[in-house]
């Protein structure tokens, strides 16, 4: 089914077709008629699954064309759990938001950042991307007034309900108008994420995309079993030895991925961490370039992942186990996405090998196992 018999406008069709996309993904071809009635949604897809999309074409179709008489008065929310995921959303908003044939402006807030230059720049805001925190700083200082409010949209909200933002996310939608339209997306259907559907959604078309199998067999999944003081070694024999240029590590705490990240450069292999500890523009300055092909690995943290959104990512290395079998799946699905393949990369040590068999049942999938001390990683 192509874009063109979903209901978009031919302004949307030709930025889609500038873009490169040749059909829509499930989510988008079962999401875009029915936002485009106004109707509320619910979606539970995973990430990657091509859902900003889904919910931002119909809403700038369903935008009035309008000049704004009330300033500070926004027409759509869209609230997400982290800083990262609101400025990628934003630019999605923006790429699209430019072939409307009527003034538009978008614009995403979050903590982190000073909040006098986000006042300012809340002026004659039609869509507005928050974390919930921030939102309701602005709110409070009379930044952002919600009168006029059509659409509200709730992104990730299974990650927004984890994080502990409950209590903000009610007072939010106590301060917004009855009548709007709600879309709710969530990667899992939670006890949690069903309480907030009771309540936020009104008698709403409901779609689930099931994880395919595909989604994991496009990942090529490898295993190391390798002593912790060869952890570093290994991660540079595989780097250099297949020459790889765009790599994304994973770590379990900000200490070791800047370690992570330090060794690699003293080893001339440009690298560089990314977690809470830096500052906003500096976190998003490492994503532009290592979206650009200029930064060769990024070292994270689980907490900075959902703002990671690169389609043709080819590599990601666990160089520790997360805790949650869910964590390890998100992790490894950076890569493998829209329809591209791409390598996964584990290291275990003796400690974690009780762990990574409990990860693979819950994945339904067996990971082969290699033995680093047959490699020579002398001189690394």
């Amino acid at each position: 089914m192509p874009f063109k018999t979903l209901g978009l406008a031919p302004y949307l069709l030709k930025v889609i077709t500038e873009q490169g996309y040749q059909k829509p993904y499930p989510i988008q071809e079962k999401a875009i008629p029915t936002i485009l009635q106004h109707k509320d949604l619910l979606g539970i897809a995973q990430t990657g699954s091509g859902k900003t999309a889904a919910y931002v074409l119909p809403v700038l179709m369903n935008l009035k064309n309008k000049i704004k008489t009330k300033d500070r008065h926004i027409d759509v929310l869209v609230l997400v759990p982290t800083r990262e995921l609101a400025i990628q959303v934003e630019e999605v908003f923006r790429l699209f938001g430019k072939a409307l044939p009527f003034p538009f402006k978008s614009f995403a807030v979050y903590g982190g950042a000073s909040i006098n230059p986000q006042m300012k720049s809340l002026s004659n805001v039609n869509v507005l991307v928050a974390t919930p925190g921030r939102l309701l700083e602005l709110q409070e200082s009379n930044a952002v007034h919600f009168s006029e409010l059509s659409t509200l949209v709730l992104d990730e909200a299974d990650k927004m309900l984890n994080l502990g933002f409950k209590k903000e996310m009610d007072l939010i939608f106590g301060l917004l108008p009855k009548k709007r339209q709600n879309l709710l997306f969530s990667a899992t259907l939670s006890p949690d994420v069903q309480k907030v559907e009771n309540v936020l959604l009104n008698d709403p078309t409901i779609i689930k995309i099931e994880a395919e199998a595909d989604t994991i067999s496009l990942i090529k999944q490898l295993a190391y079993s390798v002593k912790p003081e060869k952890k570093g070694p290994l991660l540079r024999y595989l780097i250099k030895e297949n020459n790889w240029q765009q790599v994304l590590i994973f770590t379990s705490s900000v200490y070791q991925a800047d370690l992570v990240a330090e060794k690699l450069q003293k080893n001339k292999v440009n690298a560089t961490a990314i977690h809470s500890k830096k500052s906003q523009g500096r976190r998003t300055e490492i994503l532009a370039n290592f979206k650009a092909g200029t930064l060769r690995v990024l070292v994270a943290t689980d907490l900075l992942s959902r703002g990671i959104d690169i389609e043709f990512l080819p590599h990601v290395i666990n160089y520790e186990l997360p805790r949650s079998p869910k964590d390890f799946v998100h992790r490894i699905g950076r890569t493998g996405r829209a329809e591209n393949a791409g390598d996964a990369i584990t290291f275990v040590t003796e400690e974690d090998q009780h762990h990574f068999k409990v990860i693979q049942k819950k994945m339904k999938c067996r990971v082969a196992m290699e033995d680093s001390e047959n490699l020579d990683l002398q001189g690394l």
